[in-house]
């Protein structure tokens, strides 16, 4: 089997290396060998790799940035996989693409359905739902996998700046009233093997294109997920200025920024986990595995 992995620098690209490589030939690309607010770049990646599975694990996730360039964001989220279904569909290749739960509004407090209506809030969850929709539109098959607050030992994240800010200051303010899964990039990129591994023994029926919810299973807020974080490396003998007390809550609106996020990111994984019978771990499980390899 030939992959295309696009993205392979990022946090789910790195993990999706490992992840990939037991099925054959992984190609990675990155920019700029393959660079998504290109049209001609993005399609000659595609036909000139000829794989049998395209991974585009990459996107643009600058969230506040994304309102002063929304042209590149939906170049980037939604122009590009539109080009990346249309040359898939051309050589018979299956899409495995990633979303975000930034294309919900965030409204009430049950989880989002793949099927709830989308009304995304800012530019990045305007292109990454502009994305999916094309995408889905294109006629190849394709997979796409909404998930949540990203974090890993690879790249920029959360984690790494609540450590970061751990190590300097006493005391930090947090938001409360945003509440979603933690999902670890290995989590994702683990996932989407066992779906690629499924794909090659099971009829297509039994695995039809659409939208799956991807996150790991639990709920936190923002400064839960901060408390268990200083807690998790102090645990492991980190030594830092800050204790999980001195992490204290505060409201959205105390910390105003240029894109409006959803206060509720809770995604229903149901769909995922009866169609490929997969179990998803709780978020503290892919934070102390995280956490061990930042020791």
């Amino acid at each position: 089997m030939k992959i295309l992995l696009i993205g392979g620098g990022g946090q789910v690209g790195f993990e999706l290396q490992r992840a990939l490589a037991p099925f054959g030939d992984v190609v990675t690309v990155d920019f700029p060998v393959c660079d998504l607010a290109n049209v001609d770049s993005v399609r000659h990646c595609v036909l000139d790799t000829a794989p049998q599975i395209i991974v585009n694990a990459a996107a643009y996730t600058a969230v506040d940035k994304a309102e002063s360039e929304p042209e590149l964001a939906r170049a980037v989220n939604a122009t590009a996989p539109a080009i990346i279904g249309e040359a898939a569909r051309q050589i018979g290749a299956r899409v495995i693409h990633y979303s975000t739960d930034y294309v919900y509004d965030g409204s009430g407090s049950a989880p989002f359905r793949e099927d709830s209506p989308t009304n995304p809030l800012c530019i990045y969850g305007a292109s990454k739902r502009d994305g999916d929709v094309v995408l889905a539109a294109s006629g190849a098959a394709y997979f796409i996998f909404r998930t949540s607050w990203v974090f890993g030992a690879h790249g920029a994240n959360f984690v790494k700046t609540i450590l970061r800010l751990a190590s300097e200051r006493t005391t930090i303010n947090v938001v409360a009233d945003q509440i979603g899964a933690p999902t670890s990039a290995a989590l994702i990129a683990d996932i989407t093997a066992q779906v690629i591994g499924q794909l090659s023994y099971r009829a297509s029926s039994e695995v039809p294109s659409g939208i799956y919810h991807l996150t790991a299973a639990g709920e936190t807020s923002w400064h839960g997920f901060a408390r268990e974080i200083v807690r998790g490396a102090i645990a492991r003998g980190r030594d830092l200025k800050l204790t999980p007390e001195a992490i204290l809550s505060i409201a959205t609106s105390e910390y105003p920024l240029p894109a409006r996020r959803p206060a509720n990111s809770r995604l229903d994984t149901a769909l995922l986990r009866k169609t490929f019978n997969l179990v998803l771990p709780s978020w503290q499980v892919g934070l102390d595995h995280v956490l061990t390899q930042l020791k």
